[in-house]
């Protein structure tokens, strides 16, 4: 392998090493692909990953995405690790999850609190294409992390780690492992630190693998637990210091909320691309079913909605660099949202799709197995009510700051535009909470007096819901703000989501549409998914006019023919089209 597929030497243009990743894993419709759908869902109905699969991506070096630069990777920009990310999760999200995405959970920590020795070899580890897994959970407390009962222990000779974790992706076949463990009796945020052990370092004796847990989707992960027995600990195992465990967590889960939902748009994306391909292959009433006004409006409306959660994706990605004091907010809100929406893409999806969305044999088969992986995203690394409790405290905030303001924060355009660079990625400008600042919103405030047409009615609708929502947090009790919130806050958070979905949207196109051809420079674009969200934020999701769901069918034929992806790249993909074309 060259150097610079390794990630070891000069960095390569972003989208060519995603080009050619995507032309290493080949074409996935072609049955003769070892890497391609029906591969894949052999090695997932044997509940195993794809060997063939990771050792492609040994060869394309994708854990160098995972290292920053200064370390020998390839990791400037969190955009740029989502698309090749992506690249693997729309294939198969097994394979994402379980050779990469539990990796770089793992690795944030350590650039997050660890020291240089620490740094250094988790970056060794993982550029020799090896693992490490985050031991966070266990059964009896879930996504309570104050609750965690796997503990180091001080002992006359020496630190020792004792407890378990359980349900945790490769800690079985991990080299390495953050485990989060209590270093204080005593309740409270300051009770819990991160350790890093590499297992060559531990006494096998007093460490047992417990059994794997089955998984619905997703059965290609393995996910097993670990007792650990009084385990000794290597001198300067723990990351950053004693009892900061917590607070890099949730630092790290910035990172790690913002990337999850943004590469499930890939497997998202296949799903709309099958169903796609089904409707244009199916004949009903004597005519294609792509023909059928419902249908196609139908179709219309969940690309709309994937488009929302796609400008949204970008914005946030963009934020962890150009506003990473407000990422806090913005990462929980996506998750919570962009996780929601994908589901419900989906299930509207597989609705298109009938009978055909859960069969296991034939061209549309990859369907039923996304349907089943994609669910992990509302779950998967801190559900919904995780996301809420970290949001809910911030809103009566942000209503009483930088939403009261008079004067909008507009946000700077690199935060939209996507063609320019972005300032140099650093964990460390990553705040707890965003003290009250919101540049999305901000300009949702400023750019809608400069709208006209149906635009600026749709604007103006979520400006009377930005003011509704102000008030409403400015009135939320003390009492509503923990964990054991009613439904009435956690409606609220919901409610952020769509605002700031909507801001997106905006910022996006009024940055991008003068630079960028397609139907994202026209105003209907902008249109067509702004009327999608605000039905969904009032109860009702709404059908597109027929005007606004041509211009989307039209749009999705033509990159179906054309090859190209459905995001807002538009890139270039090996998929073949033959036989899926008007």
């Amino acid at each position: 392998m060259t150097a610079d597929s390794r990630g070891t030497g000069p960095a390569l243009d972003a989208l060519t090493l995603v080009d050619r990743l995507e032309n290493r894993l080949g074409d996935p419709f072609d049955d003769a692909n070892p890497l391609g759908f029906a591969a894949l869902l052999r090695a997932d109905e044997r509940g195993e990953m794809s060997a063939a699969g990771e050792r492609a991506l040994d060869e394309h070096g994708l854990n160098a995405d995972f290292v920053p630069t200064a370390l020998g990777g390839r990791l400037s920009r969190i955009d740029e690790l989502v698309a090749a990310l992506r690249a693997v999760y729309r294939r198969d999200p097994c394979l994402g999850l379980g050779y990469g995405m539990s990796s770089f959970i793992a690795a944030v920590n350590v650039w997050l609190a660890g020291d240089e020795r620490q740094q250094r070899a988790t970056a060794r580890l993982l550029l020799s294409d090896r693992r490490i897994a985050a031991a966070y959970h266990e059964l009896a407390h879930g996504n309570d992390m104050a609750g965690v009962e796997c503990a180091v222990a001080e002992t006359g000779a020496g630190p020792v780690l004792r407890g378990r974790k359980e349900v945790v992706t490769n800690i079985r076949r991990a080299d390495a492992l953050v485990v989060f463990a209590r270093t204080d009796d005593r309740r409270g945020s300051r009770s819990h630190s991160q350790v890093l052990v590499d297992k060559r370092d531990l006494d096998l004796a007093r460490v047992h693998d417990l059994p794997r847990f089955p998984s619905s989707g997703m059965r290609g992960v393995q996910l097993h637990g670990i007792e650990f027995d009084d385990c000794p600990l290597p001198p300067g195992s723990v990351l950053g210091r004693t009892g900061g465990g917590l607070e890099t967590a949730l630092r790290s889960f910035q990172i790690t909320r913002t990337v999850l939902p943004a590469v499930m748009c890939g497997p998202v994306e296949t799903g709309l691309r099958v169903t796609l391909r089904h409707l244009l292959d199916r004949s009903l009433y004597g005519r294609s079913a792509l023909d059928l006004p419902h249908l196609r409006s139908t179709l219309a409306g969940a690309y709309a909605d994937l488009l929302a959660v796609e400008c949204l994706s970008a914005t946030v990605l963009r934020a962890v660099h150009v506003v990473p004091a407000e990422v806090s907010v913005l990462a929980s809100v996506f998750k919570h949202f962009g996780s929601a929406l994908l589901l419900d893409v989906m299930y509207t999806l597989s609705e298109l799709m009938g009978a055909h969305f859960y069969l296991r044999r034939g061209p549309s088969a990859i369907f039923q197995k996304l349907l089943r992986d994609v669910r992990v995203v509302s779950f998967g690394h801190a559900a919904r009510g995780a996301c809420e409790s970290n949001v809910l405290p911030q809103l009566p905030v942000l209503a009483r700051r930088s939403w009261a303001s008079p004067r909008p924060q507009r946000g700077p355009e690199e935060l939209f535009r996507l063609d320019l660079p972005l300032p140099p990625l650093s964990f460390d400008r990553l705040k707890l909470t965003g003290s009250g600042n919101d540049h999305l919103t901000g300009t949702l405030r400023a750019s809608v007096p400069e709208l006209s047409g149906p635009s600026a009615e749709l604007g103006a609708l979520f400006l009377a819901e930005h003011d509704a929502l102000a008030r409403d947090c400015r009135a939320l009790p003390l009492s509503e703000l923990g964990v054991t919130t009613g439904p009435h806050a956690s409606e609220l958070v919901t409610r952020t989501g769509h605002l700031l979905a909507a801001s997106a949207c905006l910022g996006i196109w009024q940055h991008n549409h003068r630079h960028r051809g397609g139907p994202q420079s026209d105003p209907r674009w902008l249109q067509a998914v702004l009327t999608r969200l605000h039905g969904r934020l009032t109860g009702r999701p709404t059908a597109l006019p027929d005007e606004l769901a041509e211009l989307l069918v039209t749009d999705l034929l033509d990159r179906l023919g054309s090859g190209r992806s459905f995001d807002l790249t538009g890139r270039r993909l090996p998929d073949r089209t033959r036989g899926a074309t008007p």
